[in-house]
This record gives structure tokens, sequence and C-alpha cells, in this order.
């Protein structure tokens, strides 16, 4: 069974920081992509990056490119989500989500019909002045 669980959510103001970190079970990153949500307030849930399994190459949406940052380390079992540059709208409760590598791509692109396997509970982060 694949747990996750996200950690490194607070509250900052425009401009700052904050990492993120999805600790996961052993093994699953040998096995599993790695994406990153999240869910703002009345909104519906979004991706915003992922990493491969098998390659590790990432993803991002428009949204975060450029500010946002996916890496991982395999023998800490984690998944980090540097962001730097926040913004009010990056406000929301951020979800880990593991997958294969092959449905990763496409949730967090939206694509109907592709699920992620196993979630994370999530953390907040918050940005305000």
């Amino acid at each position: 069974q694949v747990q996750l669980a996200e950690s490194g959510g607070g509250s900052v103001q425009p401009g700052g920081s904050l990492r993120l970190s999805c600790l996961a079970s052993e093994y699953t990153l040998d096995y599993y992509a790695i994406g990153w949500f999240r869910q703002a307030i009345g909104k519906e849930r979004e991706g915003v990056s992922c990493i491969s399994a098998s390659t590790g190459s990432t993803y991002y949406t428009d949204s975060v490119k450029g500010r946002f940052t996916i890496s991982r380390d395999k023998a800490k079992n984690t998944v980090y989500l540097q962001m730097d540059g926040l913004k009010p709208e990056d406000t929301a409760v951020y979800y880990c989500a593991a997958g294969p590598d092959f449905r990763t791509i496409g949730a967090i692109k939206g694509v109907a019909g592709y699920a992620m396997d196993y979630w994370g509970k999530g953390t907040l982060v918050t940005v305000s002045s």
C-alpha cells in the first residue's frame, strides 16, 4: 500500500518562497510518478507539476513555469516542490499523488479519465500580505 504525506505548507507574503515535501512509502518513487495538485476554495482541483518515475523528467503547468521546481530524493523517498515568487493566486491546499507515468501527465493536464492511484491528505499554502 502506497502512503503519501505532504508537509511544508504555511503562510507567506507575495514574492516569498516555500518548499513542500511529499514523503512516500518505500520504493514508491521507483514505480510511480509523483504529481502535485492544488485546490483553492471554490475552485476545481488543478495539476501543478509532476516528475516521472522512469526518467525523472518533469512537467509544469503554465501558471507556475519558471517559479516552481519539482525534484526528488529517492534515498529519502521524498519529492519536493520548491515554490518561489509566490502569488496570492497560488493560495490553495496542495496535494501530492502517485500514479503510473503515462497517467500522471494526463492527470496533471486535466485530461478526462486520467486519474492518480494514491493521494496524500494535503498541506495548506496561503499567500497574503
